[in-house]
């Protein structure tokens, strides 16, 4: 386990051909790979993380507009941390070094929301990676350690990939039937049809996308599959368990060393869900919530 990083101590997994690395800060899902394959595309030791690469989001993902949100009757104002749009943005965890224990092929991460500014509740995370034979599954747990009802939500944002395609030539499917319109500081306004193309698959070069997604197709086994399949036919599912009901889908050109990247980022509750109630669980106090996604690899 190295150090010498701005995303702190570097956690490195193994499994076989599956190998994985974790960066302390943020929990975040640096790398995975299998044999040589690249399916999260990694990027420079010496940067911090770029466009939020694989951060854990809690006790909300996405942002919140102006940071201001009511609180069961009580005004809240968080702290802005997207000054740009004035936003507070992905929870308060995202420049937090967690806690770490790991085997060779599983990693334990730790961390508390504390009480600050708009956000008075005490929330113990933590965030498992394990990885299987044929990619990784990742499970959270969030406990209120509140003396009152605490409202919570999560997000992730991994980005995934294969790693010897073009990643324009890839086709990314999202089985969704309902998208978010947004504003110019990429709050929601409204919803409308989600574009069908997206789920028959449409190739990853022919799309911009920064656009949350619900009322998202579960196949029997509970979970949501959503793909990027190469042109010889293999196949990065990034699956998403119960509680997980959105999905934001990002596109950039701007990834290091990626002339096109795709982060799919697994929900429980949409932007600025604290003021539309979207998705948002009260925690009893003591309740544990538990949570699980992962990607693999066919």
């Amino acid at each position: 386990m190295s150090t010498a990083s701005p995303t702190g101590a570097q956690i490195s997994l193994r499994r076989g051909g599956v190998t994985a690395q974790i960066a302390q800060v943020g929990a975040s899902l640096r790398s995975l790979r299998i044999d040589d394959v690249d399916l999260v595309p990694p990027y420079p030791l010496e940067l911090p993380t770029p466009a939020c690469s694989g951060v854990v989001l809690v006790p909300w993902p996405n942002r919140v507009r102006d940071g201001e949100w009511d609180d069961d009757g009580t005004a809240r104002r968080l702290a802005i941390t997207e000054p740009k749009l004035n936003n507070a943005s992905h929870g308060l965890l995202r420049f937090t070094a967690y806690e770490v224990s790991h085997t060779e092929g599983e990693a334990v991460l730790r961390a508390t929301v504390v009480p600050q500014t708009g956000y008075p509740y005490l929330i113990e995370t933590t965030v498992e990676y394990a990885l299987t034979p044929d990619g990784i599954d990742v499970s959270h747990t969030l406990t209120n350690r509140s003396t009152t009802s605490a409202p919570v939500a999560l997000g992730t944002h991994p980005f995934v990939t294969i790693g010897d395609v073009d990643p324009h030539d890839l086709v990314l499917r999202i089985p969704a039937e309902t998208a978010f319109d947004t504003d110019d500081r990429m709050l929601p306004t409204g919803t409308r049809p989600a574009d069908a193309a997206l789920r028959e698959g449409v190739r990853l070069g022919d799309v911009t996308l920064d656009t949350g997604f619900t009322d998202l197709a579960r196949d029997p086994d509970g979970r949501v599959h959503h793909s990027l399949t190469a042109p010889d036919g293999r196949r990065v599912t990034l699956w998403q368990g119960e509680g997980f009901d959105y999905v934001q889908v990002y596109t950039t050109p701007a990834y290091p060393g990626q002339s096109l990247a795709v982060a799919i980022e697994p929900m429980t509750a949409p932007a600025d869900a604290l003021n539309s109630g979207l998705g948002i669980r009260r925690l009893a106090p003591d309740e544990t919530w538990t949570l699980h996604w992962g990607i693999t690899l066919s």
